[in-house]
């Protein structure tokens, strides 16, 4: 006779668990919600024996969650937004949520009025969110990120994008107050066919307050359509940011997406990406900047589900003192994919020996007319390099900040949009602890 073993659910699990029991059985949402938390109920957090979390073992990890967080201070806002707002002269518009809930007072849609659709999730929250139907979901019980956020999502952006758009739509995430909290959004964008756009999402909150973040955002991007995706995460030292972003890819589209990391304790940025349709491409880029114990982790899945599309993964990351990064990549070829081209590489430099950076690429060819490649680097600062500038005149230091900021800068300059990649180069500039450029 042989007993099951029972699972001992850590501090973080049971305060999920308190959190949801806190949930009304008469939201609208109950059942959606009850069903998504009774998956991860199931499985708990996920482990290092699971394969897609060997490297970002949560149950170790999260020793603790904070409960929903209550709406924020809107003058600690109005005051954070506008002493640091990386966006102030680049976007047409904003959408702003504190503490993830949506704040009009801080938003700004009038510009581009006439070119999107914008309502904020919580009004279809309170309807019933059949607004879910039109977009493409995933199993709940294989991406735990995904069961968390439909459990307890509040609010969120749902912007339909009719018309090209110049500027940069900025959808702002900020933490304020003294208290922890859990905020939890999903986004859910459509991008009507042959139509042209930007969307810059950043997320900011305070040193040494442990709040969390769980974002998801949904995206389709319909035929012709080509769209540009930012996502800025630069929350505070003691954060855990969970996001998962899944764009499906209609024909002859163009999705680039670009994810930059500086901050969090611990980051999870996953992406799940499908070619639903034949002759689409996509560069999907990113930057990790991490220091002192932060853990951050991108784990990439791009599935070529049809023929003749192409995509380009390139990944750089920082590591400092005892941090680790992780580049978790996949491409995944379907039977009928052929003519697929999918190239991907990451590259690390440790800046202290206490580092550690992980890299999985992984391939899982099914078709027989492909081009599919993977590879990567990890290094320490070139010496003969670092004797170049030092020859020059350049401090030790300032020769390290200078070689860093042109390796991340490889990548970033990938983006194709000079005003954007001034941006996320000041960015690294500040972390770096350099002084601001001076136009």
């Amino acid at each position: 006779m042989s007993a099951e073993a029972k699972r001992i659910e850590t501090a973080a699990e049971k305060a999920l668990f308190g959190h949801f029991a806190a949930v009304p059985d008469n939201d609208p949402m109950y059942d959606l919600r009850a069903s998504a938390f009774e998956v991860f109920r199931d499985a708990g957090l996920p482990h290092r024996r699971v394969e897609e979390w060997k490297y970002t073992d949560l149950r170790n990890l999260l020793k603790d969650v904070p409960p929903p967080a209550a709406p924020g201070n809107l003058d600690a806002a109005r005051v954070a937004f506008e002493e640091d707002d990386p966006l102030a002269d680049l976007a047409g518009s904003r959408i702003v949520f504190v503490n993830g809930h949506f704040v009009p007072s801080l938003s700004d849609m009038s510009e581009i009025a006439d070119q999107v659709d914008f309502a904020s999730l919580g009004r279809f929250l309170a309807d019933g969110g059949a607004i879910f139907d039109r977009f493409d979901t995933i199993d709940p019980a294989e991406a735990p990120i995904f069961a968390l956020n439909s459990a307890f999502m509040a609010d969120g952006a749902v912007i339909n994008i009719k018309q090209d758009i110049e500027k940069p739509i900025h959808i702002a995430h900020l933490f304020v107050g003294e208290t922890a909290g859990l905020q939890t959004m999903r986004n859910l964008v459509s991008v009507d066919a042959g139509v042209s756009a930007t969307v810059f999402e950043t997320y900011h909150g305070p040193d040494d307050l442990a709040y969390h973040t769980n974002t998801v955002s949904q995206i389709h991007v319909s035929d012709g359509a080509h769209v540009r995706w930012i996502k800025l995460v630069e929350e505070g030292s003691a954060t855990a940011h969970l996001g998962l972003t899944i764009p499906r890819i209609d024909g002859n589209a163009v999705f680039d997406p670009f994810t930059y990391t500086a901050g969090p304790a611990l980051t999870r940025n996953e992406m799940r990406l499908t070619f639903a349709a034949p002759h689409s491409r996509s560069g999907i880029r990113g930057v990790t900047l991490v220091r002192g114990s932060d853990h951050a982790d991108f784990t990439l899945v791009v599935d070529h589900a049809v023929p003749d599309c192409d995509s380009r993964e390139y990944f750089k990351s920082v590591i400092d003192d005892e941090a680790r990064a992780i580049f978790q990549g996949k491409i995944i070829v379907r039977p009928d994919a052929q003519r697929t081209d999918g190239q991907m590489m990451s590259q690390a430099l440790l800046l202290d020996e206490g580092g550690e950076f992980d890299n999985k690429p992984e391939l899982e060819i099914f078709a027989d007319d492909v081009i599919c490649a993977h590879g990567a680097t990890c290094g320490q600062i070139d010496e003969d390099m670092l004797f170049f500038l030092r020859s020059r005149g350049i401090g030790e230091a300032e020769a390290e900040q200078l070689l860093v900021q042109a390796f991340v800068a490889e990548a970033v300059e990938e983006i194709g949009d000079e005003a954007i990649e001034q941006v996320l180069e000041a960015r690294t500039r500040k972390w770096l602890g350099m002084a601001p450029e001076v136009e």
